[in-house]
This record gives C-alpha cells, structure tokens and sequence, in this order.
C-alpha cells in the first residue's frame, strides 16, 4: 500500500529491548469529496509510522516534510484513562520517499538511505530536497 501525506513531527529514533533501532514519525494525508449537497468535504487521516531498515533517515524526517510511504497498515484499538474507547492506524513502513516539490527526491530503501544523487549513500546538507 502507497499513502502520501506531510510529517507531523520530527521523527524520533528508538532503541527496543533487544538492541534493534526503529525510527516513529506520524503523517497526515488528506482527502477531499463533495457530499450529495454538493459541499466539499476536507478529510484528514492521520497514521503513526515505523521504519525499522536504518535510524540514519530520522536526520530528514522533520515536521512538514511530504513523503510518500510504502508498507502495510494496521488498526489499534485501546481504552483511555478516562474510559474513552480510542483508535488510530499504524503504518509499517518498508520504502520512504521524499518529496521536496524542488529540484531533488530521495528513496530510502533497504539497509541505508540512498539519495539520488549521492553516490556513497551517505545524506549531506546538500542533498536535501528542502
């Protein structure tokens, strides 16, 4: 599954009980239809993400970044502590793709971030799409 949709903040990186490094950031993707009164209607879905592959992208997942996901979805569902029922939308990233509405786009896949035109694979100031 692609969802496409803007950071709603920095991305934090992680570290689990058995050493392994996940990188979580949130995105909100919108959608828009017209209802049977002709009225648009703005609809925002927000999901909370994960990337397991390499904690190196959390360097460019910054608030308001527009990317575009590739992974799976899942639903949670949990009980608040004021016994409200709550539920969100987990997304299992496995490809990131940013897209800076400038001159450059990245691809983060596999093991290590990749820039386009980086040719050693490693990110630099310059190789931002912002």
């Amino acid at each position: 599954m692609n969802i496409i949709g803007r950071l709603t903040r920095d991305a934090q990186v992680r570290t689990t009980s058995q050493d392994k490094q996940v990188v979580n950031f949130s995105i909100a993707t919108n959608d828009s239809y017209r209802n049977k009164q002709g009225q648009r209607i703005e609809q925002t879905t927000y999901f909370d993400c994960s990337y397991w592959n390499s904690s190196n992208v959390a360097k460019i997942l910054t608030k308001g970044v527009l990317v575009e996901l590739t992974g799976r979805v899942s639903a949670r569902a949990w009980t608040g502590s004021d016994g409200e029922t709550h539920a969100g939308l987990d997304f299992h990233t496995s490809n990131i793709k940013l897209h800076g509405g400038g001159r450059k786009s990245e691809t983060v896949k596999g093991a290590a971030p990749v820039a386009s035109n980086a040719i050693s694979g490693q990110i630099t100031e310059d190789d931002l799409p912002f």
